[in-house]
């Protein structure tokens, strides 16, 4: 695996760079750079590949989620991004790659390897969406044939992919954040905006069922607004949750007398762990859908088992390869809708809103092993919930943010636990006494969370909201230190203004 990592690694030399600036810059160069990204994640957003007849609105889980628009150069979104960097902190944490994270030389190698990977994933998703998806119309385009315009599009949702990962580069240099959260931000905002018009404006909404009169016409407008209301209480209730904390009382050495206190989040990792783990199930659906593609899918009318390889000709045995059904089935769009991969993925209920939403869970079930649907809600969360803690876990890891890197770091700025003596050591152990606690819980709670925001039917879906208010409390939290620094001359000296 090292030789492999190595080999992936070398490609680096080969691709551009964004060098950081020469000197901090402040808040107004930082918002500008911000905007700009924001403005080129819109154009791309917005911009229809050549080939494909339409695109799809990020109004779904999964495009909500990793900033994509199906059709789009953003068809991929940040997915190849976030996954390469999954596979690589699974890699170092096996201790399949040896590379120390803690040292500055392994994490830039450990950056640049993820840069090259997030390339080839980018490539390979492009691949498998057109190939398995059929977004490519059969007939020709512009006069070209089906299989040159497959390949055009490919070459260019890999393009947009490639845009992305040196956008996320320019905002994490230069920007606010990191590119990935900021467009994460973006997309949720986007969904949320266009749901709200859509309910209040769009076709069976507040003013259509008003306008229809009679006596329900007002609780059925309430009920079409159920999911801005769960949206509104999502947003609340993650609110509340970012404020809460842990603080230790520190002492500095050369200052006596000031005793004030280390805040430890209760969400200590942040949203980090839930973006991982929503990457991964799109992951598992997009390359579900390509892999068992072609399977069982039950009739919409009938509800019975529909044989899309025996009715294409292949000959396919539902007897002779009934471990496939158990894996996972897909529909007509490639979409997982049954098997046990099904019960990693969200619950979508379309655009029925919240009521199809608690329809689906309390009496729906899968469509060929009829497994109920409540079971699927129950697996989601729960798996959410525990697939956060191990990125937690490793993210804690990889970012320096473990006990003892915050002793040393404490220890190196002159801080020390009252009533304790000054070593690392002892400053490590009664870190770890609440930081390995906090990541669990915090990483723990924050899965849940998102997973039981998501069966609310709020727009922008529940994890999206979660995620995005996250953003942007830290996004406010960074802004308010940048207009510390710049209005202090001494801050700005320390930091190196």
């Amino acid at each position: 695996m090292a030789g492999i990592i190595d080999i992936i690694h070398s490609f680096h030399k080969v691709l551009p760079t964004v060098k950081g600036p020469d000197k901090p810059l402040g808040s107004n160069d930082k918002l500008l750079w911000t905007g700009l990204a924001l403005v080129l994640y819109f154009m791309m957003y917005q911009t229809t590949v050549f080939g494909v007849p339409h695109t799809t609105g990020g109004v779904d889980f999964l495009q909500t989620i990793t900033a994509a628009r199906i059709g789009s150069l953003l068809t991929t979104g940040i997915g190849p991004l976030v996954l390469s960097s999954i596979f690589l902190q699974l890699f170092v944490g096996a201790g399949l790659i040896n590379l120390n994270l803690k040292d500055k030389n392994d994490k830039i190698k450990f950056a640049e390897t993820q840069k090259v990977l997030a390339i080839l994933l980018a490539l390979a998703e492009a691949l498998i969406f057109v190939v398995f998806t059929q977004i490519v119309p059969l007939a020709p385009v512009a006069g070209l044939s089906p299989m040159v315009v497959m390949v055009l599009v490919v070459l260019q949702i890999t393009l947009g992919s490639i845009l992305i990962l040196f956008l996320d580069e320019i905002v994490t240099k230069y920007g606010i954040g990191s590119g990935i959260s900021l467009f994460i931000a973006a997309g949720v905002s986007f969904a949320v905006f266009a749901g709200v018009i859509s309910l209040i404006f769009g076709a069976q909404g507040v003013i259509e069922t008003i306008s229809g009169g009679g006596a329900e016409a007002l609780p059925n407008a309430l009920l079409v607004l159920l999911p801005f209301a769960f949206t509104m209480l999502v947003f609340l209730a993650v609110v509340y949750a970012e404020g809460v904390k842990v603080e230790i009382p520190i002492a500095f050495q050369r200052v006596r007398g000031m005793v004030p206190k280390l805040p430890l989040k209760f969400f200590y990792v942040s949203n980090i762990p839930v973006i991982f783990a929503s990457a991964l199930i799109m992951n598992i659906q997009l390359f579900s859908g390509g892999v068992l593609a072609g399977q069982y899918w039950a009739d919409q009318t009938t509800g019975e088992a529909i044989d899309q390889f025996n009715d294409i000709g292949a000959g396919y045995d539902f007897d002779k390869h009934g471990f496939l059904p158990l894996v996972g089935y897909v529909d007509q769009n490639g979409q997982l809708r049954d098997g046990l991969l099904y019960f990693f993925t969200p619950l979508y209920a379309g655009s029925g809103g919240t009521v199809a939403q608690w329809n689906l869970v309390s009496g729906g079930h899968t469509p060929i092993l009829g497994i109920p649907e409540w079971i699927h809600a129950f697996s989601y969360v729960i798996l959410l919930s525990l697939v956060s803690i191990i990125f937690g876990l490793f993210w804690v890891e990889t970012s320096n943010m473990d006990a003892k890197s915050v002793a040393g770091q404490l220890s190196d700025s002159g801080i020390q636990i009252p009533g304790f003596r000054r070593d690392p050591r002892m400053l490590e152990t009664i870190l770890n006494k609440h930081i390995f606690p906090l990541t669990v819980m915090g990483s723990f709670a924050v899965g849940l969370l998102a997973g039981v925001a998501d069966l609310t039917g709020a727009l922008g879906t529940g994890t999206g909201i979660l995620l995005t208010v996250g953003i942007l409390h830290r996004m406010y939290e960074q802004l308010e230190q940048m207009k510390a620094i710049d209005s202090n001359p001494m801050l700005s000296k320390l930091f190196g203004g």
